[in-house]
């Protein structure tokens, strides 16, 4: 009878030829999305002009409504199948879930990072059906300053979230797993994906501010990394 392990890495493999075509680079994922929201954070920082201290208020005030926005959406459609987001739930439950287990929690190649970072065509979606249409709202209820403080705080949670989720999955041995910060986070997430908790414990993949609120967090006795 197979293990655990050993179906894990048939679905990788079954996985890497169906999904992860001969010209898909990892690295080039990654950069893609790190310059291309890199290069909206920037400019929405230079446009900014004079701002006052109520307007900066949105800084704390938008990383609290993402956060509550990745654990809700994670706790949600992201593990419970909902019709009209049932790609949302087959790319993470049924994919990402079984690619990456509390036994087989890190990549074995470069290019397993697809099984990690959301699409590029998602950022696009993000920032033009989420983002946007909402820095709209703060322009024309506030000021420009508000927009752009709004576009540059979400587009900079984005990332953050893209990375954070990357640098959980590296090896054990890369310098980044062994760095504190990391370290902490990445045995959270390494306990959401135990089949048995991940639908139940540590839904905000970031900072878990709203697990903590909610109850869900869950923080693992023993741990096999580092």
């Amino acid at each position: 009878m197979p293990t655990n392990d050993n179906k894990t890495a048939a679905f990788r493999t079954s996985y890497r030829k169906e999904f992860i075509g001969p010209r898909y680079s990892g690295a080039m994922h990654f950069w893609f999305t790190t310059l291309s929201c890199l290069v909206v954070i920037t400019t929405c920082l230079l446009l900014i002009h004079e701002p006052n201290w109520k307007e900066w208020l949105i800084v704390p005030i938008g990383f609290l409504y993402i956060n509550l926005a990745e654990y809700l959406g994670h706790k949600g459609p992201m593990h419970h199948r909902k019709e009209a987001l049932s790609k949302v739930f087959e790319r993470h439950t049924l994919q990402h879930h079984r690619f990456f287990t509390d036994t087989e929690f890190s990549f074995d190649q470069p290019e397993d990072a697809k099984a990690v970072l959301f699409p590029p065509v998602l950022l696009l979606f993000f920032f033009f059906a989420f983002a946007l249409p909402a820095a709209a709202v703060f322009y024309f209820l506030w000021s420009a300053n508000a927009a752009l403080i709004f576009m540059a705080t979400i587009i900079a949670y984005y990332l953050n979230y893209e990375w954070l989720h990357y640098a959980y999955h590296l090896p054990d041995s890369h310098w980044v797993s062994g760095l504190p910060f990391i370290k902490q986070l990445r045995r959270l997430h390494h306990a959401h994906h135990n089949p048995k908790l991940m639908a139940k414990y540590n839904f905000n993949i970031t900072y878990p501010i709203f697990d903590f609120l909610f109850g869900t967090l869950y923080r693992e006795e023993k741990s096999t990394l580092r």
